[in-house]
């Protein structure tokens, strides 16, 4: 079973279990099912080929850059546009913006290329301007191109050793540099693993530690949960961030934690509530 089938797996189970999930899995499970299959076919691949990656990744820097990022126009573009086409399937609010989208990507209006290593370098400017010139919302504009990045570099990562960056110290993914979307704790130990909000490489980082600021403090960490569920809310006061944290030893791993991070929204909402945003 690939990685998107397990997603796909995962959140119908999610949506049989309850009808608050029922309802807000099925623009997802679109998504995924539409990617099933075309993982090899965004136009986007990952070229290492002139990379020492020993040295790269030795030296504090993850291990992709936007100089490995090859873009081809002429597979991403149909990509996208069916990845379009699924979004405006599934409701009607946000149809003249995707529209708009489309059919500017289509006549060449937008360069796709710019826009996924802007995405890789989290420069936000041309995101905004591309969205400004088109009247759209910046966050869906960047959601259609985000699939198809994010689906080449889980690819890519998925080829690593998962144990290739037991060294690397940082709070950043050591592969595409994004930051973690969750953290998992592992083994008898309790090992605590990011889970990169990219590519979903994770890797190891201290337990007692903000991947968010940097604070060691344990005054001023703390974590709630809700239910008897295995995944918790983990804080810190002194920047007022949030990581979500599946325990793995209530045995929920069979679920990816890209999923776990979906039918968790509720943990969100609570985090918000009490005053915290979520880790960038």
């Amino acid at each position: 079973m690939t990685s998107t089938e397990q997603k796909i797996a995962a959140l119908q189970a999610a949506a049989a279990r309850s009808r608050e999930y029922a309802e807000i899995v099925p623009l997802f499970l679109a998504v995924y099912r539409y990617v099933s299959g075309r993982e090899e076919h965004t136009g986007i691949t990952i070229d290492m080929s002139r990379v020492s990656c020993a040295e790269r990744t030795g030296n504090g820097f993850p291990l992709i850059s936007l100089h490995e990022v090859k873009v081809a126009r002429d597979h991403i573009v149909p990509f996208v546009l069916g990845v379009i086409e699924v979004l405006a399937a599934q409701g009607k609010e946000a149809d003249a913006d995707l529209h708009r989208i489309g059919a500017a990507l289509a006549d060449g209006i937008l360069d796709p290329q710019a826009l996924v290593l802007a995405i890789v370098e989290r420069r936000r400017a041309p995101l905004d301007e591309a969205a400004a010139t088109l009247n759209v919302p910046p966050p869906l504009l960047e959601y259609v191109f985000e699939i198809p990045l994010k689906t080449a570099l889980e690819r890519f990562s998925a080829t690593l050793p998962q144990d290739g960056f037991d060294t690397w110290q940082e709070a950043f993914c050591p592969v595409c540099g994004a930051r973690p979307g969750m953290a998992e704790l592992v083994g008898e130990e309790g090992k605590r693993l990011l889970s990169c909000s990219a590519c979903n490489f994770r890797w190891p980082f201290k337990r007692l530690k903000c991947p968010s600021c940097g604070c060691e403090d344990t005054a001023r960490m703390s974590y709630f949960t809700a239910g008897e569920g295995a995944t918790r809310v983990d804080t810190c006061s002194a920047c007022s961030r949030y990581i979500k944290t599946r325990d793995a030893r209530k045995g929920t791993d069979e679920v990816p934690l890209e999923v776990e991070d979906l039918v968790t929204i509720h943990l969100d909402l609570l985090a918000t509530r009490e005053g915290f945003e979520r880790g960038k």
